[in-house]
């Protein structure tokens, strides 16, 4: 049975339109009959430079003035050619060098040599490809390179001559017209929204250009209204999505209030929304949980953006509006996926992991999710995505939503995501000492009859984690008879855990590298330690091990587990004894 209903090919169909328009307009904007329109009016200079937060490493200057260029994990030596000459290693490469993010690098050496080398990097951009260039100006990479030049104007136009400044400004001028154009018809969700800020920058930044403020201001409002949820997150559901935004729209704060100006009132709303959002999804050693596309931490970009947060108070528990809940108690933390799937149009890098989940206790995660890597990203993306590299059920080895790969037009929307759970109900409560989060999921309803029930349960004093797993029939009294109902109930575990199985083969020793010991017990049944792979720490992927309960619903439609802290005295006692540590009754 197809997982793609008549009204998602209908919202597909249209996504492929909207986005074969889009294109079809950037490519008219390129023509050399069209691209004289973007020629502006003379800019005389800059009135402020916004501040970057993003993290610089003045050790990076010296590789950039010796020609090799490290970016997404490819490295190019030019060899006396200018980067903007030679055949890019990866897309991902490409990008990074385009956006001209790594000017702060140069800007952090703060000497006359990286003064002078930047400069020189700009004037061959604008030689080779400032006139045009199909991928350098796409909007997105437009947007992220008009805010690299705004926010590093001082590193590159100190001591310069007259006839580079003049240079510099016409033609950034032109991106920024061209911009004007485009940033309506970019990529829906984070591209869309950063072109916004872009123009807002420009017309705060550039001398001139305040009567484009006005009109600049009212798209990015309308843009964080559709964005950033009540509750804070981002309508893409993917927690890195915030970090970087907020690395972009504080400063853009600042640069309203340095001008004298009153921020719009989305802004300041869509800053006071997302800044708890990020205490939300932070496991005690600071890092986010792994939900919907995110991959390592920048922690110091992190810690930068929260040290705006004038507030700091303790993140909410339920996120409805972007589902997801945290439950946390003493020092241990559950974040648990409890959302349906994001708009199609921004759908592309979410993940099928409903109802994972994510435990930490104190600096130590425990269960986690596989991630999705730095760099290389479109090479594991598809196995990220998922429903197998999350801590959660897999039902038959099928993903609890699907993927559709558009094939030729893949270029212009990517592998959206369809067919997800369209209900999914979350309850939580207080009982016998546990604090109960109570959940369940239809995207196996349609292809194999049966609804996903999780219930997880968290001792208020830290000490455990019960958790039962049901699968219900969606229709009627029973699965359907011809179904298949095998699942895998998959725990991945973060590499520092060492896992042992015990010898009745229904219990997991855990050891945790502060030599804290957590045992995880499938009561009756039967566990498995298989090989898994963690993708989202900042060295690359790294092996490790998953506990999976193998099963078949009709026969066993229910299946309980616990993680339980293990005392100290009780593991020691053991080893005196030459003893396998026993799981605590």
């Amino acid at each position: 049975m197809s997982r793609v209903s008549i009204v998602e090919r209908a919202k597909l169909t249209l996504l492929l339109a909207r986005r074969w328009r889009r294109n079809l307009l950037g490519r008219l904007n390129a023509h050399p009959l069209i691209r004289w329109r973007f020629f502006s009016a003379k800019i005389d200079r800059l009135v402020i430079a916004p501040q970057d937060l993003r993290t610089a490493d003045s050790t990076r200057a010296t590789e950039i003035y010796s020609g090799r260029f490290a970016f997404a994990g490819k490295i190019v030596v030019c060899d006396g050619r200018s980067p903007f000459e030679i055949a890019p290693p990866s897309d991902e490469w490409a990008i990074r060098l385009l956006g001209f993010g790594w000017l702060r690098h140069l800007r952090a050496a703060e000497s006359g040599i990286t003064r002078a080398n930047s400069r020189a990097l700009v004037d061959e951009w604008i030689t080779l490809q400032g006139s045009w260039h199909a991928l350098a100006w796409r909007p997105d990479i437009l947007s992220r390179r008009v805010i690299s030049w705004l926010t590093q104007a001082p590193l590159i136009l100190h001591d310069t001559d007259v006839r580079f400044y003049r240079r510099f400004l016409r033609n950034l001028a032109r991106q920024v017209r061209f911009l004007r154009y485009v940033a309506a018809e970019s990529r829906e969700g984070l591209p869309r929204l950063t072109a916004m800020i872009a123009l807002a920058y420009a017309a705060l930044c550039m001398a001139g250009q305040t009567r484009y403020l006005r009109n600049a201001s009212k798209h990015l409002s309308e843009e964080l209204v559709r964005q950033i949820l009540p509750d804070g997150g981002h309508i893409s559901r993917n927690p890195g999505t915030l970090i970087e935004l907020l690395a972009d729209l504080l400063p853009l704060r600042h640069a309203f209030t340095v001008r004298n100006l009153q921020p719009p009132q989305a802004l300041l709303n869509a800053i006071d929304r997302m800044m708890p959002m990020l205490r939300f999804f932070r496991h005690g050693d600071g890092n986010f949980a792994l939900f919907n596309g995110m991959g390592p931490t920048p922690v110091d970009l992190l810690a930068t953006v929260l040290a705006y947060d004038d507030a700091r108070g303790q993140p909410v528990n339920n996120a409805a509006h972007s589902g997801y809940q945290r439950i946390e108690a003493k020092d241990v933390l559950l974040l648990v996926d409890t959302g349906r799937i994001p708009p199609i149009g921004v759908s592309q890098t979410a993940h099928a992991g409903c109802l994972s989940f994510e435990l930490s206790s104190k600096l130590q995660r425990i269960v986690v999710n596989c991630g999705l890597p730095a760099y290389n990203q479109d090479s594991w993306r598809q196995v990220a995505r998922a429903t197998a590299a999350h801590s959660t059920v897999t039902f038959n080895d099928t993903s609890s939503a699907g993927f559709l790969d558009a094939g030729a037009f893949r270029h212009l929307i990517g592998i959206p995501m369809v067919a997800g759970p369209k209900q999914v109900s979350t309850a939580r409560g207080e009982r016998e000492g546990m604090l109960v989060l109570e959940c369940s999921h239809d995207g196996y309803a349609d292809v194999f009859g049966v609804v996903h029930q999780r219930t997880i349960a968290l001792a208020v004093d830290g000490s455990r984690v019960n958790g039962e797993d049901t699968f219900s029939p969606a229709r009627g009294s029973a699965l359907p008879r011809r179904a298949a109902d095998e699942f895998a109930i998959r725990f991945h575990l973060h590499p520092s855990i060492k896992a042992n199985r015990l010898t009745d083969r229904h219990g997991v020793m855990l050891v945790l590298p502060n030599r804290e010991a957590w045992t995880f017990d499938a009561k009756s049944s039967q566990v498995e330690l298989e090989e898994s792979v963690y993708l989202a720490s900042p060295e690359g992927p790294r092996r490790t091990t998953q506990i999976v309960i193998y099963g078949a619903a009709r026969e066993v439609p229910r299946i309980s587990w616990t993680f339980a802290h293990v005392a100290p005295t009780i593991i020691g006692s053991a080893r005196n004894r030459g003893e396998e540590p026993r799981l605590p009754l």
